[in-house]
């Protein structure tokens, strides 16, 4: 498909404004005192975790489908989805009066596949992984004469993600960058085309997992690059191949594609709830977490496109142990004690004394690295301040106690 011009780019986004206007909402563009502190630089946040269905892959859907027609509507719609785009795709198919059915990987959560129904798409659980349910939505496709929808190698989905790049720039003015997550790279590719044509001082700076970074990598080679297997619990931005049209985009018009570990993600989810009273996904924060680990340049005024705020809620207690782990407010004491009567004991006075709080203790006695007559124990520790787990670490050495890495 031919790659548009800014000024052609700018007016499909422009045209995508209208259209989507009726039915999304103009998500709240809020500034962040904590997190710019935390950043050493001003943020504002673009809360798009409270869009309608949660994310900002409605924009782009409602866009599509509306640019098909009532012909191409008519024959029904067909898409691969384990998330944002599946609950997109359904609520814009219903408002545009098309069907809609929606491939997911069987192993889905059960609230996604219930969310995606309730806006009216049939739901069909075919395949272990994306790429069995993506091979099976191509198969109704040529089957059933469904018309398939890409979730970012389409320029009507570009030019719909991209209506967030005319508000970010109407809402703040004077922006150094705005910082968004890629995964295929729709929404980065369409925000880049707004804001290059209107604002080119603007940066437009991406952010990957590092488990994920195809288009990091595709980036700095001038190519795509395949990753073949991803590892990332960020599922919004778990992509192993970016689009062709999506990555002339970035490569034109993004400065840069920066990436962030799980654990900062982690660390990001945590804050998002506990500083900004926000729920939000592990894709949805990477731009912020990108902010709080240093990984934006030079910049003063920052906007961070919070994408997403769908979550599974078995997944988000994992997230929060995680993210309470590497912000510090968890420390993992780990020795090696004589198998005595009283020494764990005293082990728990000095962590008392440091003023930690115990949570959890594990023993290990059978395993065959531990020498006869002694015991491995592990301990979590609450913490209070940053520091202290250092402190408690110290505090037991200073007893005489064996502390391990």
């Amino acid at each position: 498909m031919p790659t548009p011009s800014l000024t052609d780019g700018l007016a499909l986004v422009r045209a995508a404004a209208g259209v989507i206007a009726p039915h999304v909402l103009r998500t709240p563009n809020v500034f962040s005192h904590g997190f710019g502190a935390s950043a050493g630089c001003e943020v504002w946040l673009k809360l798009e975790n409270l869009q309608r269905t949660g994310s900002f892959k409605l924009r782009g859907a409602l866009n599509k489908v509306h640019a098909l027609g009532n012909a191409a509507r008519e024959r029904g719609l067909v898409a691969a989805s384990a998330g944002n785009h599946a609950q997109g795709l359904a609520l814009a198919a219903r408002l545009e009066g098309a069907s809609a059915t929606i491939v997911m990987p069987r192993a889905t959560p059960i609230n996604k596949v219930q969310r995606t129904e309730q806006h009216g798409a049939s739901v069909v659980l075919r395949g272990e992984s994306f790429d069995e349910s993506h091979a099976h939505a191509r198969e109704l496709e040529r089957r059933e004469g469904l018309l398939f929808v890409h979730p970012f190698d389409d320029l009507d989905v570009i030019a719909g993600q991209g209506t967030l790049g005319l508000e970010i720039l109407e809402e703040v003015p004077e922006l150094d960058a705005i910082v968004l997550p890629i995964g295929g790279g729709g929404l980065a590719a369409g925000v880049a085309l707004a804001v290059k044509a209107l604002a080119p001082r603007v940066r437009v700076i991406g952010v990957q997992a590092a488990g994920a970074d195809a288009m990091a990598r595709s980036f700095r080679a001038g190519e795509r690059v395949t990753v073949e297997r991803t590892r990332t619990f960020a599922d919004g931005i778990r992509v192993g191949q970016v689009g062709e049209l999506t990555f002339e985009l970035v490569r034109r018009h993004v400065d840069a594609v920066v990436t962030v570990d799980d654990a900062e993600l982690a660390e990001a989810v945590v804050r998002a709830m506990d500083e900004g009273k926000l729920v939000a996904e592990m894709a949805g924060v990477a731009g912020l977490a990108a902010l709080l680990h240093g990984k934006i340049e030079g910049a003063k005024r920052v906007c961070a496109i919070v994408s997403g705020g769908n979550i599974d809620l078995n997944l988000l207690a994992r997230i929060i142990e995680s993210g309470l782990s590497s912000s510090g407010r968890y420390h993992l004491v780990r020795l090696r004690l004589a198998d005595v009567p009283g020494e764990l004991a005293q082990v728990l006075s000095v962590i008392s004394e440091a003023e930690g709080n115990v949570l959890e203790v594990q023993h290990y006695r059978a395993g065959w690295k531990v020498p006869i007559g002694f015991t491995d124990i592990e301990v979590l520790v609450e913490t209070r301040r940053a520091g202290q787990g250092a402190a408690i670490d110290a505090a037991l050495s200073a007893r005489g106690f064996e502390v391990r890495p």
